[in-house]
């Protein structure tokens, strides 16, 4: 195995909780400004910040792999076979509401496929990330220099008759609404940011269906690390693998899920 890949791991994890300490550093303040960007997201500090010191890193460690993040747009025209893509805070809203649900997300994309993604979740304790062998673990906390007890990840086998159903907590519609009902639902649980993906990959659920925009630096890392847990991202629209690097790095809809969810 390539001494590549090992440096990832290693450099996506230091990263990742590099950024969520100056995440949880403005979220223990007693207010935080948000402001709205040009396409109407709330963009705060902890974005910056994150985005700032991820993006130095990155370019430290792979000077010749381009690197594309949510905050950074002037990056936005260009495109490689590989590439890593970062969402330094997914869930603006809930941190700024102060709720937990917010993730550090660093991926890595080779040929259209994220191969390497790490998804952290400081104010929850729990960390998800594709080992260099491209197996998914969950990282137990406290999070120190070194990696701590790690648990391989592995989807659920779908009961069709009786499926759990990950949904969005802050983009919920009717249109999603209607889509989840055409399916037998045991349960309904709801999380923020690219944790969904996580639950996925964990067997905590079984689908993830997103009828709603999406960039690809907000599913890249979740995509991966579901990926490596064995399960598979769809585009809604004709089933086919979700890919990156796609124009303005928008997504189409798309269905997140462990093989063996009976689509309709």
């Amino acid at each position: 195995m390539s001494d590549f890949h090992h440096d990832i791991e290693t450099v996506f994890r230091t990263l990742a909780l590099e950024a969520g300490a100056a995440i949880m550093e403005i979220y223990g303040r007693s207010e935080v400004a948000a402001r709205t960007k040009a396409d109407d997201s709330p963009v705060t500090e902890a974005d910056e910040a994150a985005d700032a010191l991820i993006a130095a890193g990155l370019q430290k460690a792979f000077p010749d792999i381009l690197v594309i993040t949510e905050e950074q747009a002037a990056t936005h025209g260009q495109s490689a076979a590989r590439f890593i893509i970062v969402d330094p805070l997914d869930g603006t809203k809930e941190f700024v509401q102060r709720r937990g649900d917010f993730t550090v997300n660093i991926a890595l994309v080779e040929n259209g496929v994220p191969q390497r993604g790490i998804v952290y979740a400081p104010a929850k304790g729990r960390m998800f990330y594709t080992r260099a062998d491209g197996q998914s673990v969950e990282e137990d906390g406290p999070f120190g220099e070194n990696a701590g007890a790690r648990r391989k990840l592995h989807v659920t086998t779908p009961d069709n008759a009786a499926l759990m159903v990950v949904a969005s907590k802050s983009h919920r519609d009717a249109e999603t609404d209607a889509y989840i009902a055409r399916y037998d639902v045991r349960d309904m649980t709801s999380a923020g940011s690219s944790l969904k993906f996580c639950l996925v990959a964990s067997g905590e659920a079984d689908f993830y269906p997103r009828l709603g925009r999406t960039m690809e630096w907000d599913t890249a890392a979740g995509h991966a690390v579901l990926l490596g847990a064995g399960g598979k991202v769809l585009r809604f629209d004709d089933h086919t693998p979700l890919s990156y690097g796609k124009p303005g790095y928008e997504n189409p809809f798309f269905l997140a899920l462990a093989p063996g969810v009976d689509l309709r």
